[in-house]
């Protein structure tokens, strides 16, 4: 009797000693949020540039890799000179910008393709970054100089002091100067150029110019974000932005995936990829929570991305296929049809299913042109 008295009680003890655990572990999770949150926010504006170039432009910019770091050196090393927390970010910002001019020139007036003229310009931003901090890396202590963001302002501070809380701010004016600009006559330019180069430059629209103009918005909030990344860490590195494109893909793809039939305004779908950002490292905090290997981290999100984009691709062949069969059906040249299938490219589902009516129930006789998303028909 005495034994199996003393092996329950060791057993109440181990079960309880389990359930402490378990709660340790939750609340270290719990712990972890507000900051996973923070970085999250900081990101999330570095993937709106990635978004601009990305989505807007249909350009894959390797730049923000180099951009990134820029913008965190341009302003660590302002902030330790001396200079108001407010001007080392409008610094960083103008730096990410020459930045993406960079890139630009190199894709527009040199004729090298995309992805390798942002490759170039992150290479030599490499060197830039080392002449603009001296060395590898340079630190700033919260104690000594008067920064907006730090780690240390996620808790038990005033609430005007809060990262977060200016985090949010930011990227709601941010989002707001955005989406006027892009309803303003350059700024639909702009959307067009990256939606139908060719019929935008039948309507008269410089899209080269468009081009460069999109690369120095995007890595200039590329910029902007690492300088708040640079004071939020508390230092500036020089491999800091290795990787910073697969994060801001990865709130591009996530922040689409789950608010892309819900967030149909252009405001919202910048939103919702800095919600995606969230979403990133909430998920990289629980990952890490689990003990899962964090080496993998990358392998699943290529797993994820790629699966997410091969479906995006098949709809997309599968609505051109389906047009194409109609158009053959109602008599439309080769040409025409074929400059329909590539404008479709750059449509939504709904002036998509538009023209679909238009051509499916209605005999006509004439011209069809499509440009950044209107249909009209001369008959």
């Amino acid at each position: 009797g005495g034994f199996h008295s003393r092996c329950r009680r060791c057993e109440i003890k181990s079960n309880k000693n389990y359930e402490v655990i378990g709660n340790m572990n939750i609340m270290s999770l719990l712990n972890a949020l507000p900051g996973a949150v923070a970085q999250g926010l900081i990101w999330g504006i570095m993937a709106i540039g990635v978004y601009i170039t990305f989505r807007i432009l249909d350009i894959a910019d390797l730049t923000v890799d180099g951009s990134l770091c820029t913008g965190a050196a341009v302003c660590i090393m302002m902030i330790q000179g001396g200079s108001n927390v407010w001007v080392a970010l409008l610094c960083a910002f103008l730096a990410g910008m020459l930045a993406g001019f960079a890139t630009g020139l190199f894709h527009t007036f040199m004729g090298i393709p995309a992805i390798l003229a942002g490759i170039l310009t992150q290479l030599g931003l490499y060197s830039v970054n080392l002449k603009i901090m001296g060395k590898s890396n340079q630190a700033i202590n919260v104690d000594k100089f008067d920064l907006l963001v730090s780690l240390r302002y996620i808790k038990n501070v005033a609430i005007y002091k809060n990262t977060i809380l200016i985090v949010v701010v930011l990227i709601i004016l941010l989002v707001a100067v955005l989406y006027w600009f892009f309803g303003t006559e350059l700024g639909c330019s702009l959307r067009a150029t990256g939606c139908n180069d060719k019929m935008a430059r039948a309507q008269g629209i410089n899209t080269d110019f468009n081009r460069v103009l999109g690369l120095m918005i995007s890595n200039g909030l590329v910029a902007f974000s690492g300088a708040l990344l640079g004071q939020y860490q508390g230092f500036s590195d020089i491999n800091m932005g290795r990787g910073a494109i697969v994060i801001g893909l990865a709130a591009v793809i996530i922040g689409e995936a789950i608010f892309g039939k819900i967030f149909r305004n252009f405001g919202l779908k910048l939103i919702a990829v800095a919600i995606g950002s969230i979403i990133y490292y909430f998920v990289l905090q629980i990952v890490i929570w689990f003990g899962i290997d964090t080496d993998l981290l990358k392998l699943l999100f290529i797993f994820y991305s790629s699966l997410s984009l091969c479906s995006v691709n098949q709809n997309l062949h599968s609505i051109c296929s389906c047009f194409r069969k109609i158009t053959e059906l109602h008599g439309i040249s080769s040409l025409c049809r074929d400059q329909l299938c590539f404008s479709l490219c750059g449509m939504n589902g709904k002036h998509s299913l538009i023209l679909f009516l238009i051509i499916h129930f209605r005999k006509y006789t004439g011209t069809i042109f499509v440009s950044t998303g209107f249909v009209v028909i001369l008959i």
